[in-house]
């Protein structure tokens, strides 16, 4: 996925009410931009960082502004945005980068299911095959040269868990993917030490044939795309 126009560099200095950022341009000025990022962005959101930002054409945005990738203490960039994954997931089934899910005939978003009222990333279809159900997580965080997710407790996260063990009850798919927007790790793990019941219960969806898989992106300000797997130690 490339981005339509070059990014603008600027200097992070804050983060704030979850959605916002004040950052520096190099030229001085001082701009608001949006954070589409729920999480805690830890390690991603040091003031000082070096951020790139993309700037939508739309007349009614408040904040046209928004943070798309950081650059770590360590140097490593990272993409931030949460708005991306799904479709660098779409992008990824589409060129034949994700193995595990190729070979059916339609892919839709955002649809509804299972008994919580949730909504699937990706439903996968093809007549004679079980129906794949694929939520996707974004990956920002790590600890020593492996990814962790969450980066704070996510009861949602959770909740998308119990519909994935409910799909497969029912007898389909159920696929969770963690994108990881980074590209200094070999790994993913659960973060217990952040959020143990989401540990517990990726496990426990894990015994009970939830397939979980991970895929590292390469993040430059050109554009940010799927390569390649990535083990998860559960």
């Amino acid at each position: 996925m490339e981005f339509i126009t070059p990014l603008i560099e600027a200097t992070l200095l804050r983060r704030y009410k979850r959605f916002l950022a004040d950052v520096r341009l190099d030229d001085g000025e001082v701009l608001t931009v949006h954070t589409a990022n729920t999480g805690s962005m830890l390690g991603c959101a040091e003031p000082g960082s070096r951020v790139w930002l993309s700037r939508s054409e739309s007349t009614t945005r408040k904040y046209p502004y928004s943070w798309e990738i950081t650059k770590t203490a360590a140097g490593v960039l990272v993409g931030i945005n949460t708005a991306l994954p799904n479709p660098l997931v779409r992008e990824a089934i589409e060129a034949g980068v994700i193995d595990e899910l190729q070979g059916y005939a339609s892919l839709r978003g955002e649809v509804a299911f299972g008994n919580e009222r949730s909504r699937i990333d990706w439903l996968l279809e093809d007549d004679g095959k079980c129906a794949c159900y694929v939520e996707v997580k974004n990956v920002t965080a790590a600890v020593a040269n492996t990814a962790i997710f969450p980066d704070a407790v996510s009861a949602r996260g959770t909740k998308h868990l119990r519909e994935l063990m409910g799909v497969v009850a029912a007898g389909q798919r159920g696929v969770l993917c963690f994108c990881v927007q980074r590209g200094d790790v070999a790994g993913v793990r659960p973060a217990d030490e952040i959020d143990v019941v989401y540990g517990k219960t990726l496990r426990e969806a894990v015994q009970n044939g939830v397939e979980v898989i991970a895929y590292q992106a390469e993040v430059t300000p050109a554009g940010i795309a799927l390569k390649h797997s990535l083990p998860v130690v559960c």
